[in-house]
């Protein structure tokens, strides 16, 4: 929940600028009230951009929702699904996430479904099986195929925000098990499916984080803000 119409036009300015000499895809996801900005800005460019989340409803009487039809109206290509602060804050369950993502693909927009444990859950040995939970819930409502339409992101929740970062070896042993357990579905939606790493990405470890099997790019939060270190991290991707 950051931004203004002034901090965004600077920002989105200048990521515009340096994505001209990028090699990567770059997506911004905005707040809803800068949906109308973004597009308008970023319209005609290379930049893709999103929402941050969506109603599991098509329409109908739910004050304050806003619908994936909605999203698309504003030229939305992804949006957030099950992003920690909405599970770890806001109560969504794995089925309440799993039907935004039902709904998302529905009105053709690529779902970011996000996946990730708690320091209590990693440190109690369950990491693989909450990660493996909450996949389990998408690929049971959309089934395995959808993921061919989607992105995962892997974000450990002890490592959003709090300056602690998943290590290349232990991030990549989580994305390594997802494509795994998705191959073992299906070995074509595995092979193409990207997936995310989402835990303090900086300019500082984002080569070393990209550089790994099965880490195919970052959901980057705070550095995100910081259009210099965004770019940074853009190279890195590049």
């Amino acid at each position: 929940m950051h931004g203004s119409l002034q901090g965004n036009a600077a920002l989105l300015d200048r990521l515009m600028a340096g994505a001209a000499k990028l090699s990567c895809e770059i997506a911004v996801c905005a707040p809803y009230p800068y949906l109308a900005q973004v597009q308008s800005t970023l319209a005609g460019t290379s930049i893709l951009w999103g929402a941050q989340s969506v109603s599991e409803h098509a329409s109908g009487a739910f004050t304050g929702e806003v619908s994936a039809s909605m999203l698309r109206d504003f030229g939305c290509h992804y949006v957030l699904v099950g992003h920690s602060e909405r599970r770890q804050i806001f109560g969504e369950s794995d089925a309440a996430v799993a039907a935004k993502f039902a709904a998302a693909q529905q009105a053709g927009l690529v779902p970011v479904l996000c996946v990730g444990e708690t320091l209590s859950e990693r440190e109690s040995g369950q990491t693989m099986v909450v990660v493996a939970r909450q996949l389990d819930a998408v690929i049971e409502r959309a089934g395995v195929a959808a993921l061919a339409s989607a992105v995962v992101a892997y974000e450990p929740v002890w490592a959003i925000g709090t300056g602690m970062t998943a290590s290349p070896a232990q991030a990549q042993e989580v994305h390594a098990a997802i494509r795994a357990q998705v191959a073992r579905l299906d070995g074509n939606v595995a092979g193409g499916l990207r997936i995310l790493y989402g835990g303090s990405v900086k300019a500082q470890n984002a080569a070393e984080l990209f550089s790994q099997t099965d880490i195919d790019g970052g959901l980057i939060g705070g550095a995100a803000l910081v259009a210099d270190d965004f770019l940074a991290i853009c190279q890195a991707a590049s």
